[in-house]
């Protein structure tokens, strides 16, 4: 699995912006909670369960379901915050009782996809929502 840097930055595909998108997520774009739209947008639509993958289309560096659909964990345990100064890559502890999922999910709000969010979740839950999955990564 990424580290949770190495997954904001494959979602990011090259943008500083809030989605890959640009600075709104509509539910064209994502499968999230379209009755929380992000900022005050106009709502859209909720499908309520998960969808295939390549529903929706990828980012610039062609991944899909970078923002929304399932949550992602992260190899990285959750800490709560990093430190002020920038870093590369920076590491999360070696160990915990969290693990960093990122990306949203279908029954989160718009502003839970934002690239930069980040969420630690208790390594045993218990996924009944069918909202959480991972993304396998390799080195090249």
């Amino acid at each position: 699995m990424p580290t949770e840097a190495e997954w904001e930055y494959a979602c990011r595909a090259g943008t500083t912006t809030t989605f890959h998108t640009g600075n709104n997520l509509t539910t064209q774009q994502a499968n999230y909670n379209g009755n929380e739209p992000y900022n005050d947008n106009a709502k859209g639509v909720f499908l309520k369960c998960t969808q295939p993958v390549g529903s929706y289309a990828p980012n610039a560096w062609g991944l899909y379901d970078m923002h929304g659909n399932v949550m992602e964990f992260c190899s990285d345990y959750f800490h709560r915050a990093y430190q002020n100064d920038f870093a590369t890559n920076p590491q999360g502890p070696s160990s915990g009782s969290h693990a960093i999922v990122r990306g949203g999910a279908w029954d989160f709000p718009a502003f839970r996809c934002r690239s930069a969010d980040r969420i630690g979740f208790e390594i045993i839950y218990d996924n009944v929502q069918n909202d959480l999955g991972f993304r396998l990564a390799a080195d090249l």
